[in-house]
């Protein structure tokens, strides 16, 4: 039931996104296209999952034994670093079109608040290495949710005749907002 609890409010009460408003450079930047929000959800799963399980184990054997966790938010920024950059390889020679197409917006998961934020919330919780692991999953696939449909809502506004001064990021903004709202409605769930 503990892991229910932790699935459920990662992916809609406490959206990281929608709620803890981490992540918004991707959120903003990639969601003009579903098939390249996918694609970036794709790749924050895989960072996130494993930055979370890295630094969940760099905490516990190194940081708190040697008494330096002042460390902690420097260790983590290293991995996740190298995590993208192993991601970006990987992306490079499996889907360049998928490479292509998040262009600036893979290295930036290098900065992502998201993967830095999730994997320091796991450890403030006080989550052990496989509720870590789960909390991270859920968020990601949370991050993904609302990326996915915010990107839906983008296309389909696209279409749609839309005031010249609203035109582009300031629709956008009022979307994300709306969908913010809309996912408040889970806040009683958990």
């Amino acid at each position: 039931m503990e892991y229910f609890i932790i699935i459920i409010s990662a992916i809609f009460v406490s959206n990281i996104v929608l709620n803890q408003f981490l992540g918004i450079c991707p959120f903003i930047g990639v969601s003009g296209k579903v098939s390249t929000s996918i694609g970036m959800s794709g790749a924050v799963l895989f960072v996130l999952t494993i930055a979370t399980m890295v630094t969940w184990l760099i905490q516990i054997y190194i940081l708190i034994p040697f008494g330096i966790t002042f460390l902690q938010t420097i260790f983590f920024i290293l991995v996740i670093a190298a995590l993208v950059q192993m991601v970006e390889l990987i992306l490079k020679k499996v889907s360049p079109p998928l490479y292509q197409a998040l262009g600036i917006f893979l290295p930036l998961i290098t900065t992502n608040c998201a993967v830095l934020g999730v994997a320091i919330q796991a450890h403030s919780k006080n989550f052990n290495l496989m509720e870590s692991v789960v909390f991270a999953i859920a968020s990601a696939i949370g991050f993904g949710l609302a990326m996915v449909i915010f990107a839906g809502m983008r296309e389909h506004l696209d279409l749609m005749k839309v005031p010249a001064g609203m035109k582009g990021v300031p629709i956008a903004l009022v979307t994300a907002g709306i969908l913010a709202m809309a996912f408040m409605g889970f806040s009683g769930l958990v």
